[in-house]
């Protein structure tokens, strides 16, 4: 796995959406979408506190990349995530053709957390990026993140 400090300044953006999304009352992910020559398109976080457990940063940027990219622009486009993408958002990720993902904790490690903290598992299984998305090249989880987003998920589901 090849990280830049490039990949890592987005990555920090991406935690910090995230705690953005716990400022508000909302689980802890934030995403980017990049584009090759390092220009942010687009950036959100969580936003299911609302009672749509669908709108997932990652499902909003592939939605979005699908509807203002050209489908040949895609796939050098670059998403990174506070956390692996769930198996809905691996999904819609292949499916708009985007490119490289970049994730700062992995599924595993958010599946430890949860039990950890006592939380149910999702309802979605846990799967992995390659598992959904095999053809889609990844980097992650990548090293100094873990303990800064679990704080972040053990703060949000203290309440």
């Amino acid at each position: 796995m090849v990280v830049s400090a490039d990949d890592r300044r987005h990555l920090d953006r991406c935690v910090a959406l995230a705690e953005a999304a716990v400022d508000a009352g909302d689980e802890p992910f934030g995403s980017v979408l990049v584009a090759a020559d390092d220009t942010v398109l687009m950036e959100d976080h969580n936003r299911v506190s609302g009672g749509n457990a669908t709108r997932h940063p990652e499902l909003a940027i592939a939605l979005w990349a699908a509807a203002n990219v050209a489908p040949e622009a895609r796939a050098e486009l670059t998403v990174y995530t506070s956390g692996e993408h769930c198996a809905m958002c691996s999904a819609a990720h292949a499916w708009a053709g985007l490119g490289r993902i970049v994730f700062a904790t992995s599924t595993p490690q958010l599946v430890q957390w949860y039990g950890e903290l006592g939380l149910p598992a999702a309802p979605v299984a846990a799967l992995r990026i390659a598992e959904v998305a095999p053809g889609i090249p990844v980097d992650g989880p990548v090293e100094g993140y873990a303990e800064r987003v679990r704080a972040l998920h053990a703060r949000h589901h203290a309440g």
